[in-house]
């Protein structure tokens, strides 16, 4: 099942040898990791990606949804990145593409507090104790969710809407004066960028979940064929 993993340790050398731990349970075959990253809360609440340019087997961060919860719990004062990881600001916020509920973010956060450091990761597990055994050795309190299915839902109700305030604008149009033509006309274009906004969102997100969709499958693969040469 494919899971969100947030691991919430007291400081980074935890959060670190809790990577670890997770990539060796991955060698191991008792879990498939994904995407993951480091993120660490200071004392001011401003927060800090430790290691997000070494990603997982899905590369960068951007457009995951490892990337948004990471930009989720990063809060309202955001989350400082390198260069190696810039790409991640622009879909950071999306709660959608982070693909749990908003409970779940609440949840993390209030144990993501001051001082405090996260290993944030999407894995495939078919049972908990592997991981919880080994974070929970190591001081790490673990809060996990399956993740929901990739949906365009949204964005095909938000241009169905933005589409009927645009028809009813033009019926407007039709009957207003000279002056109120042109202020109908100035919201019309604004609405239709709108839905051109919203579709190339829809697109670019679909076409995000068949790429990551893809390299999970190819990992499984490699990693099923790497289990078969070392048992022949």
């Amino acid at each position: 099942m494919d899971r969100m993993l947030v691991v919430v340790f007291d400081n980074e050398a935890k959060a670190y040898e809790g990577k670890r731990a997770l990539l060796q349970l991955d060698s191991e075959g008792s879990i498939s990791a994904y995407s993951y990253a480091v993120l660490a809360k200071q004392a001011d609440g401003k927060a800090t990606i430790k290691q997000g340019d070494d990603s997982g087997p899905l590369g960068t961060l951007a457009n995951t949804a490892v990337g948004s919860l990471v930009g989720l719990l990063g809060g309202p004062l955001g989350v400082a990145v390198g260069a190696t990881t810039g790409a991640l600001v622009g879909s950071a916020y999306d709660l959608n593409n982070a693909r749990v509920g908003d409970d779940f973010i609440d949840d993390a956060n209030k144990q993501l507090g001051p001082n405090k450091v996260a290993l944030i990761a999407e894995i495939e597990e078919d049972w908990t104790t592997p991981v919880d055994t080994r974070m929970e050795a190591l001081g790490g309190n673990v809060y996990r969710r399956s993740l929901s299915e990739v949906k365009q839902t949204q964005h095909e109700e938000n241009v169905a809407a933005l589409k009927a305030d645009v028809a009813q604008m033009k019926a407007e149009q039709a009957k207003a004066s000279a002056d109120r033509k042109s202020k109908l006309h100035e919201k019309i274009n604004q609405l239709e960028s709108r839905i051109e906004t919203q579709i190339q969102k829809a697109k670019e997100r679909r076409e995000s979940a068949e790429r990551q969709a893809k390299a999970k499958v190819q990992l499984l693969k490699t990693k099923a064929d790497a289990a078969r040469a070392k048992a022949s």
